[in-house]
């Protein structure tokens, strides 16, 4: 543990340095200053040494019958447990340093979302130890009707998978990324304006337009490296397996190491998620929709739902039928379609987006005088009218709900279409909304409210006599008492 803290303190003290160092260049000899930034490196680097040794030397930590202590501390001594009936996620990380050490972080979660104090964290111990701890904290009796045919392999890696990185929304934001990156970096060594120069030089017998686009494609090939890369990271050696006694665990990474552990019993479905790249190619990724991981407020987290990464669609239906343990998807059933007024309401949605920068240009064009402008309106209207309308239509497509079986089934989305399957037995309450404009259409909203994955999995724009009746025969009883019926 303390090589490994001294390790990662020395690494950030190091990278601070650098820029660092040519700062305090310019006031002092530059031997002088890297012999002070040296010092603070090594200050800094021993300091944290000493620090992580003393948290070794204070920390203990304890697995009973009926609670899972950990006591740590010096000046302040904490001492938290959590009990062993309610343990619900026991995952393991293990960055490439802890790897070469042979040492695992252990989470060990409840479930609930009352921040620290429903995890407990040993950061870190041995892999083995780690292993024995995620064995003993979730060995559970097998549930009643459990079939241990279907344990083991659900999934594994298909290195073809990663043709779907490339077209996900990470490509670009990945490489804005790297662009804005370069420009704070040449800021920090005052070399920003020779960037600026540089490429201005490369560009200065082309239009801007021309410029525009390079910089743009050059970026989107950044970005698509780096999409890359980032999914070979985390999904490499991915394998779904289902353990006795009903635990789901999902193990990847290749720097750093991942295992995740999902209780069947708290699995209330699963969603599958087709962003508008991946599903442009028949993709989609499964999600786990279960209670205590589904708004994690730790980003490093935000990831541990991901069953499946994005994979062919029968690929997804097939693991969402194994997860569930159903012969076929109910992410696959047919479902109710919408009725027309819902086609319209994103039309005029989509139309009135479009509407406002080409308003805005023209109006700004004929108050300034600028005839270029009015003349970019034009282009606009011609550009984003027709994919408002094409936007309008798909999103139109993707609505949809339906019954099948134990699940509840509902569709909606454009960049980002979801399709969840809910058990109806784990639908706690309904909301009923309606604007004053839906209700002129004739339509409403409906939202399940449950204690699982995000809390609430909306119907959008139903039919509200069919919107009603969807609900009412989802959850028996649950809507009965609030709905007239009329005879006849």
């Amino acid at each position: 543990m303390v090589p490994a803290g001294a390790a990662v303190t020395g690494g950030v003290a190091v990278g601070a340095a650098v820029p660092t160092a040519v700062g305090l260049a310019g006031g002092m000899p530059f031997w002088q200053a890297v012999a002070w930034v040296a010092a603070g490196v090594v200050v800094l680097t021993l300091g944290g040494a000493a620090a992580d040794y003393v948290r070794w030397r204070r920390t203990r930590y304890r697995i009973g019958p009926e609670r899972a202590e950990l006591h740590t501390g010096l000046f302040l001594r904490t001492r938290r447990s959590l009990a062993r009936e309610r343990i619900r996620s026991v995952d393991l990380t293990a960055p490439l340093l802890l790897r070469m050490l042979g040492l695992v972080k252990v989470r060990i979660g409840t479930g609930e979302h009352s921040g620290g104090e429903s995890t407990l964290e040993l950061d870190p111990v041995a892999r083995t130890e780690g292993e024995r701890l995620r064995r003993l904290l979730l060995d559970r009796p097998a549930a009643a009707g459990a079939d241990p045919v279907h344990d083991g392999p659900l999934a594994v890696l298909d290195p073809g998978w990663i043709r779907y990185a490339p077209v996900s929304f990470v490509a670009p934001a990945l490489g804005g990324a790297a662009a804005g990156a370069v420009m704070q970096v040449s800021e920090w060594f005052g070399a920003q304006a020779a960037v600026i120069d540089w490429v201005g030089d490369r560009f200065e017998d082309t239009s801007i337009v021309t410029m525009i686009l390079v910089l743009v494609a050059a970026a989107l090939v950044v970005g698509t490296a780096g999409a890359l890369g980032l999914w070979v990271e985390m999904w490499w050696n991915y394998r779904l397996e289902r353990e006795p006694g009903g635990t789901l665990r999902v193990r990847r990474g290749l720097l750093t190491a991942r295992s995740i552990s999902v209780e069947e019993r708290r699995l209330r479905g699963v969603e599958l998620i087709e962003p508008l790249g991946v599903r442009t190619f028949g993709a989609a990724r499964v999600d786990a929709v279960a209670t205590g991981i589904a708004e994690d407020d730790e980003s490093e987290h935000a990831d541990h739902k991901t069953l499946l990464p994005p994979a062919p669609r029968a690929v997804a239906d097939e693991v969402a039928a194994q997860v569930l343990r159903e012969r076929v998807a109910p992410t696959g059933a047919p479902l109710t379609a919408h009725p027309r007024a819902a086609r319209q309401r994103r039309i005029r949605w989509a139309l009135g987006s479009a509407a406002v920068p080409v308003v805005v240009l023209a109006v700004l064009g004929a108050l300034l005088d600028v005839d270029v402008l009015g003349y970019v309106a034009g282009a606009c209207a011609l550009v984003l009218v027709p994919l408002a309308l094409l936007g309008a239509r798909d999103a139109y497509r993707n609505l949809g709900h339906g019954i099948t079986g134990e699940y509840l089934v509902a569709r909606s989305g454009l960049l980002r279409r979801s399709t969840v399957a809910l058990q109806r037995g784990g639908v706690i309450g309904w909301t009923v909304k309606q604007s004053w404009f839906q209700r002129r259409a004739g339509v409403l909203t409906l939202t399940a409210t449950t204690a699982a994955g995000s809390g609430a999995y909306s119907v959008h724009d139903a039919d509200a006599s069919e919107g009603l009746t969807f609900a009412a025969e989802s959850v028996p009883d649950l809507l009965a008492p609030f709905l007239e019926r009329h005879e006849g």
